[in-house]
């Protein structure tokens, strides 16, 4: 036979052989394809579930879901202040919990004209450790506390790597991100469960999805607030209590303005007026979530990406800072 026919003939019976072989990356490319589609679809029932239907219905009566009394660590500024806010308009009382009477008195007595509720401030530096926490468990006896939101934190002063830290700041890293929210937690949750009702809200960090260099101690405390608050959830659903998991992405606040990575106030990094007023109606709807739709967007996208690219990425924005603070 001659080679001109009887290359066709070798070609036909390669892909015969390799038939088997294409229709086998045939269908993973489909389940590959269909996972893909389903996962956009549950992205964005999940969107419209958390962030647009809340926001279309009736405000929820927290006082008759939760409790008259709401408890809200680090409430003198930021996240803090204006979650108690939004807490307040809907006649929710206020504990005002931080370490700055004056600061403290003042936010109450904005709370009071505005509002026309009952507050009450306890003076308290989280910093201190285990010694503040009688004299705060003290203060909150006779108040059912209904809503308790963990927002106290503190940040780097600056993009540093883990040995620059002092053994100060670390421990102070580790008493007000960790430890003042476990310590509350175990002081309000017993009441909660008796009177089967309550909520939590833990705020932690799209910092927490991936290790995050330049940040390691703070990243490490807010996904250990993300663990907690998802392993609560799932011991004390049963009980009557929700606990939220909130994890927003970057904040136009005081804690990050000496990044100046996004513009002071933006759609991706909104005032903590704008963030709190999103996120307030995710409570008692999704236990874990950004609070805020367009950051839920890039935790989704997150998701895609790899550990060391997003290692790469946060050692850019070191660099980056670094260089913006020798200019």
């Amino acid at each position: 036979m001659a080679a001109v026919d009887s290359f066709p003939l070798l070609l036909r019976e390669v892909g015969r052989s390799c038939s088997s072989f294409i229709e086998t990356l045939a269908l993973i490319g489909a389940f590959y394809t269909a996972k893909t589609c389903f996962t956009i679809l549950g992205d964005a029932y999940t969107l419209i579930r958390v962030h647009l239907i809340p926001r279309l219905l009736k405000r929820p009566d927290f006082v008759k879901l939760y409790g008259k009394w709401a408890v809200v660590t680090g409430c003198t500024s930021g996240v803090g202040k204006a979650y108690a806010k939004e807490l307040a308009s809907r006649g929710v009382n206020i504990v005002l919990i931080s370490r700055n009477k004056e600061k403290l008195e003042a936010v109450a007595r904005e709370l009071v004209d505005s509002y026309k509720i009952e507050t009450a401030v306890i003076v308290a530096d989280f910093s201190k450790g285990r010694e503040i926490y009688p004299a705060i468990e003290k203060a909150l006896l006779g108040k059912d506390i209904g809503i308790l939101v963990n927002n106290a934190g503190v940040f780097y002063s600056r993009l540093d790597c883990f040995t620059s830290l002092t053994e100060a700041k670390m421990w102070e890293l580790i008493d007000v991100d960790i430890g003042a929210a476990t310590m509350m937690i175990h002081m309000v949750l017993p009441g909660m469960v008796q009177r089967k009702k309550g909520a939590i809200v833990n705020v932690s960090s799209l910092s927490c999805t991936h290790p995050s260099p330049q940040i390691a101690v703070y990243s490490a405390s807010k996904d250990y607030l993300d663990h907690l608050s998802r392993a609560l959830y799932y011991e004390y659903a049963s009980k009557g209590i929700f606990v939220q998991s909130l994890i927003p992405a970057f904040l136009s606040t005081k804690m990050t303005a000496f990044i100046n990575l996004f513009p002071k106030e933006g759609f991706i990094s909104p005032s903590a007026e704008v963030y709190a007023r999103h996120a307030i109606t995710t409570l008692g709807i999704s236990k874990r979530t950004t609070g805020y739709w367009p950051h839920t967007i890039l935790f989704m996208l997150g998701n895609y990406v790899p550990d060391w690219l997003w290692a790469w990425g946060m050692n850019i924005v070191a660099a980056y800072h670094h260089e913006r603070k020798t200019l």
